[in-house]
Order: C-alpha cells, then structure tokens, then sequence
C-alpha cells in the first residue's frame, strides 16, 4: 500500500543522514548552480563518479546578489526544514554559518520576534528544534552552500549556459552548454541529467522539440511587488530583531507584507510589499512613509532614523507557477528537475530555498531506493517531488486566492478548508498548542495533513468560535 503524503513528507524532511549509499551511475550533469543545483550535486556526489555543474553566472556570490538571481537582493528566509537538510548534508552548516558572520540571535531572540497578523501582535514562534535559527541574506547563505559543495572532491563547476540536451534511444544522454566567452556549444555526457535552470527554465522547450510532451504547468497570478533596504543596526533606534507584518485583503485592509530581519555584518534588511497595482517604488522619501504610515512603528523609526546602506532595490513576481512532470504519460530517462524549474511560490513565505533543499532529499531517497536513472524515468524521483510541491502550494496559494486580483481556480472544498483555516488561524495567535502545530506547517518541519487530526480540530473549534454569552434569565412581572 503507497504511503500516505504525510508520511512520505516526514520521511523527507528527516534529519538523519543516509546510513548507506552507492554509486549507480558514472557521470551527472547539474544545470544551474544556485541552491536547488548545489543541493542536488551534493546528493549526487553519493551516487555519481563524478558530478559536473554547469553555471552560467561567473560573478562571485560573496560579492552581493547575482544577475542570475534578481531577487537575490531581496528578504530571504530559511525555513526550519530548510535549514535541518542543509545540517544534513552539511554537517557543522549552522556554526560554519556563524562563525562566518551570521548574527547569533540574543538570549531573548524569542521574544524580540514580533509575528504582526492584520494589525495585532501574535505570539512568537515556537522553538523549532532545528538549532539556533540562521537569520542572513541570500548572497551570504548561498556562498557558503557554495564552498562546502565544491569542497566535495568528485564535484567540479563550470561556466556557461545551458544551449540544450542530447537525445538518444527514449533517454537524455548528455547536455550542452555554450563556456563563458565562447561560440561553440561543448557537449558534456552524463548519465543522469538535473534541470536547476529555475522560473526561466527551458526544458519544456527542449523536451517539444525533440518529441517529447511538455509538462502541465499551473499558475496563480499573485502580481507582488517588492521594495528593500539595508540599513546599519543600531539599537538605539530599534532594539527589532526579526519582525513579519501581514495584513490580509478585506474588511476595508489592503494586503501588505512587511518584513525586518537582522543580518550579518550588524546590519537589518527590511521590506514592504504590496500587491497589483500597490506597488512600492526605489524612492526612499516613498519607502520611509510606507513603512511610517502602513506598518508597526519600528518599521517607521528604522526608515526614519536607521542609516540606509545603499538605495531601496525593487523586485516584482507576476505568478505562482508550477510545472507537474509528475502528469505526464512519457518522459525520458536520465532527467529530473529541481527547485523553481519545477515549482516557484509567492516569497512571503520563504518556501523557495527550503523546497529546493527537500527535493535534494527526494533525489537522495530515489536514488538510495535501487533507482537505475540511466534506464528508466524518474517517476518515483517525481512523485516524490510532489509531495513536496503539493505541501508548499497548498499553504500559499490558500492565502493568496483571497487576493482581490486573483480569481481562482478554487480547491475542492475550498469553503470547508477556508472556513477551518480562518478558524485554526484566529486560535493559534492565542493559543500556544495550536501556534506550534501550525508553525511546523508553515515552515514546512511537517505536511499540512497533520492539521486534521482529530485533537488539532477539537482544539481549533474549541477555542476558535466565538463563545456565546448565556441568555439573560426573563423576569416576569407579578400580575
């Protein structure tokens, strides 16, 4: 009997590491070296002779974001299951990360996190388990998966882009990618092929023109809009350490996110988003009264008062976009995909970086299960990869389907699921039995399933409805 998506979801956001694993296959060619990429070469450095990455950004990622990643300018967060697999395969990950210059959170960390829900202060989040929380901007993050990736003796880097894949016998046996500052294409052989291209991926291009179905690809029209700043941290001005502010569509409020986040190099990097046509520009006299005017104070003392470190970067997302190779009825062997090549997500929620570290864990499973990738599609790669996409969607899209721009298509059961949401929601802000439950959801430690299980409900419904008032007892008036 298949196990079920939440059971298959805790297999792979565990912790521990692969007792055992072999090389099945010679050569594997990674497109794309970001995270979902170097994730994806780390696995394969178990199963491969050899592992070739294939970037076509030469920039250094310790010199701040990278063409290849316009939002790499932009708020980042490692979601606790994130983090866990990057500790898995990656051990000492957290203190190389802080030895390096990522702020260690103050003994009150806990405390200073300020979670802002349509105005009112929740409570903080719960301790997660997954060690202190490694709180940096993208570029500092990515550098150092970087050098533990290429620390790995069997896994070389290259630089160029990716010009297409080489077919043969219903399998993809190699891949092209033109080298920086070349004009002829070099074809690189592989057993196994990894598409970590991201959102602008090709390969459904490349897979029609040589015959093969494109996958189905999904999408909500989100329109967000970006604007960040950096400043100098100064405690003077705000003793903030980490601050989320979201306020959602209806009852007279515009959607807005907000977001503080102390970084290395004592410094915070904040932003304001809004959506459609709410769009914040690179202003700073625009910036500092969106965040005086729309948000908690300390987002207005920190604009107001911090010391800007640069000027207010801009960054827009048209759509939530998912692509379900999963559906289709033939795909060729020595191929799989990863990262936002397969799924990208709204990211106010911080998805991205930790779903390309759980499809690394769906290609370590695959490949530990006797899998010969070489020989037969990566199907069961695949539906695993689903599980992951399946649990990520259905936490984003159920908020963004709420966005007045956005109209649909609606879920099965959409009012049902909407109505517990709201209801789990409101409790949680209060309760901290629910707030942990529904925490280890949104930060993707378990599968949205576990939700509803019976004491979860109970719980939710309990302490969720509005609690009527006993009638007042009628006094007759004696005749």
């Amino acid at each position: 009997m298949p196990l079920s998506p939440s059971r298959v979801f805790a297999q792979l956001t565990t912790a521990e590491r692969p007792a055992r694993t072999s090389v099945v296959m010679r050569r594997a060619v990674v497109l794309g070296g970001s995270i979902a990429g170097l994730m994806a070469a780390r696995v394969l450095s178990d199963h491969a002779e050899e592992v070739l990455i294939v970037e076509r950004d030469p920039s250094d990622v310790d010199g701040g974001p990278r063409p290849g990643v316009p939002q790499g300018s932009q708020v980042h967060a490692l979601l606790p299951a994130g983090q866990v697999q990057l500790e898995r395969w990656f051990p000492g990950f957290a203190e190389e990360a802080l030895a390096l210059g990522a702020p260690k959170p103050p003994s009150d960390g806990g405390a200073r996190a300020k979670i802002f829900v349509n105005g009112e202060l929740g409570l903080p989040p719960a301790p997660s388990g997954a060690g202190p929380a490694l709180i940096t901007t993208r570029p500092f993050l990515e550098a150092l998966v970087r050098r533990r990736t290429l620390a790995v003796d069997n896994i070389t880097m290259v630089y160029g882009r990716a010009d297409g894949l080489v077919f043969a016998d219903g399998r993809v046996t190699g891949a092209r990618y033109v080298p920086e500052g070349g004009a002829e294409p070099v074809v690189e052989s592989a057993d196994l092929v990894v598409d970590a291209m991201g959102r602008s991926s090709r390969l459904s291009d490349w897979l029609a023109d040589n015959g093969w179905p494109r996958p189905p690809m999904r999408r909500m029209p989100i329109r967000l809009n970006y604007a960040t700043a950096l400043f100098r941290r100064d405690e003077t001005v705000s003793d903030a350490w980490v601050a989320v502010y979201h306020t959602m569509a209806g009852r007279g409020r515009t959607a807005r996110i907000g977001g503080i986040n102390s970084v290395e190099g004592d410094r915070w990097i904040m932003l304001v988003a809004g959506y459609d046509e709410d769009r914040p520009s690179r202003d700073v006299a625009d910036f500092v009264t969106r965040c005086r005017e729309h948000y908690p104070q300390m987002f207005g003392d920190i604009a107001e008062r911090g010391e800007m470190l640069g000027g207010v970067v801009t960054y827009h997302q048209a759509d939530s976009r998912r692509r379900d190779f999963d559906k289709l009825d033939r795909l060729p062997a020595g191929l799989v995909a990863a990262g936002d090549a397969v799924a990208s997500f709204n990211p106010v929620y911080g998805q991205g970086m930790t779903s390309a570290t759980l499809h690394a864990s769906c290609l370590s499973a695959y490949l530990r299960s006797g899998a010969a990738p070489h020989v037969q599609p990566a199907r069961a790669y695949f539906e695993r990869v689903r599980v992951v996409v399946d649990a990520a969607w259905q936490i984003s899209t159920s908020a963004d389907i709420e966005l007045p721009h956005v109209d649909g298509p609606y879920p099965p059961g959409y009012r049902l699921t909407k109505w517990f949401g709201d209801l789990l929601f409101r409790a949680s802000l209060t309760d901290p039995v629910l707030n942990d439950r529904l925490g280890r959801v949104t930060t993707m430690l378990e599968h949205p399933a576990t939700l509803s299980r019976p004491g979860t409900l109970l719980r939710a419904l309990r302490l969720g409805l509005p609690r009527r008032r006993p009638a007042a007892a009628t006094v007759r008036a004696p005749r």
